[in-house]
């Protein structure tokens, strides 16, 4: 006997006939409790669902999926898989020209040089936009942000989790409540590169892998041919694509230093580095930033490290810690009354004085800062009408992601930067203006 099976349409028809017999019920009857209405979900649209992305993906995947979009067919198959339903694209042009209406938030999740341009068009189109860090690759693009994120004010939320998670609140807490004294000092490290860079520009040809549309993979880039230098992922180290070890991590590690010291512009920043190379960033750098005391703050100095650098070993440390605790990367406190070590991300913060750490643990200060649902939910309950996402483009995004990209021009410059605490502009010498502002290539806008 041959069994039949409706088809979509007929399954569609036949629900929507059934549903003028019956009245409107409370959510509740309908779906017990939690269930979330489908009217009551965002419809989603992702551009860049490979690697990074389909982290992303997953983080909003309590919403809708409506639109996917990738140039690499390869590194996005396993999330394109995952929502067969999701409206396919492989540029985002076209996928929120022709979705729009449909739209109602984006996520961001591609290389730095394309941040700017994807975030632009979405919020001149009024959606919510999530994007990864940092937040855009230069200055000018930055600031082009947070202007545009003041203007339509919609839901924004750059990518740095570190800032929702409950270490950083718990540093904060210490700090405020004087754990280790008067901070004067961060020190930072990381691991990073984990690509190559410190390299000159490669001269021999390759054809790009048939998976991926180079074209669109450069978006706003100017024209360069396809090589496995710069992807996928190892176009972190190129400038004209990333902002090296510096622009990958510190929006993560310094964090902390910007939120908890309120730190604003630096007014100075010293540079340290192997041997410098035009497009790329070099192997490891060293950079120092100083910032003028503010309220009542005293001025501090904080000091990022990446490559092979690690930051000496603090005075006080106990025989029975190695140094540093993990290769990974990390950071440093240091007050007039002790110092304490935490992860990257601000997480498992301990003094290093055993007998004071035990002390704060048993009789920890107050807690002052409410903890966070994370950096998805955040920015969905913004989306929906909620308080703003914490990490927001013009809130505060925007200007961790500005004194980043200084300690970046800084390394380019290769010399010491003199900068205005009040504007962040350079004062001391003329930048190029490419490193500034970007060209972009023709049908490409900011």
């Amino acid at each position: 006997m041959t069994k039949t099976h409706p088809t979509r349409r007929d399954f569609v028809g036949s629900v929507a006939a059934a549903s003028t017999a019956f009245t409107i019920v409370p959510r509740h009857v309908l779906g017990g409790p939690g269930y979330t209405a489908p009217s009551d979900l965002l419809n989603m649209a992702c551009i860049g669902v490979g690697g990074m992305g389909e982290s992303d993906v997953k983080g909003v995947a309590s919403q809708n999926i409506y639109a996917l979009c990738d140039v690499d067919l390869k590194q996005s198959e396993d999330t394109f898989r995952k929502y067969p339903d999701a409206k396919k694209y492989r540029d985002y042009r076209e996928m929120l020209d022709q979705e729009g209406k449909n739209i109602d938030a984006v996520t961001i999740t591609i290389p730095d040089h394309g941040h700017a341009a994807a975030a632009m068009m979405a919020l001149r189109m009024n959606k919510n936009v999530y994007c990864q860090k940092p937040l855009a690759r230069t200055l000018t693009e930055v600031r082009t942000l947070k202007a545009q994120a003041a203007k339509t004010k919609v839901a924004t939320q750059m990518g740095n989790q570190g800032h929702t998670g409950d270490g950083v609140r718990i540093l904060r807490e210490w700090i405020e409540a004087g754990v280790i004294g008067t901070v004067r000092e961060v020190q930072y490290w990381t691991n990073r590169p984990i690509w190559p860079q410190g390299m000159n520009r490669p001269t021999e040809l390759h054809a790009p892998p048939l998976t991926m549309d180079w074209n669109l993979w450069l978006g706003p880039a100017l024209e360069r041919p396809y090589n496995p230098a710069y992807a996928p992922f190892r176009w972190r180290g190129w400038w004209d694509f990333g902002t090296g070890a510096l622009g990958d991590m510190a929006c993560h590690g310094m964090d902390a230093a910007y939120w908890i010291l309120d730190l604003g512009y630096p007014e100075r920043i010293i540079p340290e580095s192997t041997q410098r190379y035009l497009e790329t960033a070099p192997k490891s750098s060293r950079v120092e930033y100083q910032f003028p005391a503010k309220g009542n703050r005293p001025a501090v100095k904080v000091v990022w490290r990446d490559g092979d650098l690690r930051p000496p070993q603090p005075v006080g440390l106990p025989i029975t810690m190695e140094w540093p605790p993990t290769d990974i990367g990390g950071q440093l406190w240091i007050g007039d009354d002790g110092a304490l070590i935490a992860g990257m991300y601000g997480e498992d913060p301990v003094l290093l004085d055993p007998k004071r750490d035990a002390e704060v643990r048993a009789n920890p200060p107050v807690e002052v800062y409410p903890r966070s649902k994370g950096v998805y939910d955040e920015w969905i309950d913004a989306c929906k009408g909620g308080p703003a996402a914490l990490s927001s483009f013009d809130g505060y995004a925007g200007g961790l992601t500005e004194m980043v990209l200084l300690g970046c021009l800084a390394i380019r410059a290769g010399q010491t930067l003199q900068i205005d605490p009040a504007t962040g502009n350079v004062t001391n010498m003329k930048l190029p203006e490419e490193w500034l502002t970007p060209q972009y290539r023709k049908g490409w806008t900011l």
